[in-house]
């Protein structure tokens, strides 16, 4: 995608989204249908759940919708709406206490790096080792098994291909925070 493309949809995301505060329901419709699929997957990689990242769609866009005043134009809106989106599936956790994904936050975090529990010896190539499909499972297996904070991190950055500067914008971190999760999520992976 050439830069001046890029910049039309930028353009267009900020008509949308002005059609959309003046109560236009089929401009926030568009955004909507744009980002579904993302948010949906972003918010299912988070939550590993199914339902809850249905949920999660649903109460990120409804948040969005109601809170498009304070939506100022300074982020992209996907940002934005990420942001909203990570809040709701990180307290859908939260309230999930039950949950072992959860309980890996007494895990061993000394102040200083998370202790690497095992190193991955890979004797083959993974690649022949492993169908396409098979590679996808394992990743989301691992991914299952980070520490929520570091997930989110990951997959902001690796799954949904967001910038440094995005990262920390929509989980409100400096970025030399991001940094530093995305390393201990990648070490641990």
């Amino acid at each position: 995608m050439s830069h001046s493309e890029a910049h039309t949809t930028v353009d267009e995301e900020l008509a949308l989204v002005r059609r959309a505060r003046e109560g236009d329901t089929a401009a926030f419709g568009e955004l909507v249908q744009r980002y579904e699929r993302r948010i949906y997957r972003l918010a299912r990689n988070i939550t590993q759940n199914q339902e809850d990242a249905e949920d999660v769609l649903q109460e990120a866009f409804l948040k969005a919708y109601s809170k498009l005043d304070s939506f100022e134009g300074n982020s992209k809106f996907y940002t934005w709406l990420v942001r909203i989106a990570v809040n709701e599936a990180l307290m859908k956790l939260r309230k999930r206490k039950s949950d072992r994904t959860v309980s890996l936050d007494d895990g061993i975090d000394t102040g200083e790096e998370i202790v690497v529990r095992e190193v991955a010896v890979w004797g083959e190539d993974p690649e022949q080792k492993y169908s396409q499909q098979e590679l996808r499972a394992l990743l989301d297996e691992a991914i299952a098994s980070l520490r929520p904070i570091f997930r989110t991190v990951f997959v902001l950055r690796d799954v949904e291909q967001l910038s440094t500067e995005e990262t920390a914008a929509a989980l409100g971190l400096s970025v030399p925070a991001v940094k530093s999760r995305l390393l201990r999520a990648r070490l641990q992976l």
